[in-house]
């Protein structure tokens, strides 16, 4: 179930990076609509003129950045698209870790302190989920303390027990969000990197060519600067959806917290309930009579 989730979340990132970069062609298509829709008074001799204009292709864009550029343009743009998707499919997929969170935290607070012990209350909470681990951990916590745990007072032996699970379920939280703080502050500078070759090959070979007019010279650049572009697009998104998942794991670990501070006093006091209960030892004291 989870793999099939993923793999969802790796689709859509996957359509969603597409998409961004697709945006880049909307100006082009504007600028050849805005050429074809202007046409003189007379329709009939316009036709033939705008059928010839529809057959011209752009020559610059994307694909003639991909077409003409080498292995450093190529490489650059493809980082890009991977970080893209990378954003993508870690913001999905704590989106749905921390709303399947967020259920079992409902379910907990419905069904685990209405049950009549510790034990029947931690089978009420479903496997696999955080706050089984934690109760499981602190109930567990209680029946190995002995040995060297011994000299530990029991209050603060089940408290560290608790402290410990939480924190690993916050480091299981905060998974990916390194990546996406990477992408947010490094995806530009690799897309202005693009933009330095690509402007520093496309005046090489206007040199090379001895023309620089302004048709040679905008097309070019303007193909290197659509690096930098897609640089911003892939950043945005990433350091937009780390401050969110950040947020949103602030509040979920509240109620994970919230969960050990009352199961802590539980499993006291259900320690000092079975330590009270506890049959005391028989002393059989013999008595001598004097005859």
């Amino acid at each position: 179930m989870i793999s099939k989730l993923r793999l969802r979340a790796f689709l859509t990132a996957a359509v969603i990076a597409a998409s961004s970069m697709a945006v880049i062609h909307v100006p082009n298509a504007f600028a050849q609509a805005g050429t074809t829709a202007v046409q003189p008074a007379d329709a009939t001799a316009a036709k033939p003129v705008a059928a010839a204009k529809e057959t011209v292709d752009n020559p610059y864009g994307l694909d003639a950045l991909w077409k003409g550029g080498d292995i450093v343009a190529k490489s650059t743009l493809s980082i890009l698209v991977l970080m893209s998707i990378g954003s993508w499919y870690i913001i999905f997929t704590k989106l749905y870790e921390q709303e399947k969170l967020g259920r079992h935290a409902r379910n907990a607070n419905d069904t685990f302190w209405t049950a009549g012990g510790v034990r029947q209350a931690i089978e009420t909470l479903q496997d696999g989920s955080p706050f089984h681990f934690i109760a499981t951990s602190a109930q567990e916590a209680t029946t190995n303390h002995h040995g060297l745990r011994g000299h530990i007072d029991l209050n603060t032996w089940i408290t560290q027990s608790i402290q410990r699970s939480i924190e690993n379920i916050q480091s299981r939280l905060q998974d990916g969000l390194a990546f996406l703080a990477t992408v947010g502050s490094t995806a530009p500078f690799v897309g202005l990197f693009g933009t330095v070759w690509g402007i520093y090959h496309a005046l090489t070979a206007i040199g090379i060519a001895g023309q620089a007019s302004i048709d040679k010279v905008a097309g070019p650049v303007g193909e290197a600067l659509i690096m930098t572009a897609i640089g911003l697009g892939v950043a945005v998104p990433a350091v937009l959806g780390y401050n969110w998942l950040v947020r949103r794991n602030k509040a979920a670990l509240e109620k994970v917290r919230a969960f050990g501070v009352d199961l802590h006093g539980v499993i006291l006091g259900d320690a000092a309930a079975a330590t009270a209960i506890k049959p005391s030892p028989v002393r059989i004291v013999n008595v001598a009579f004097a005859s």
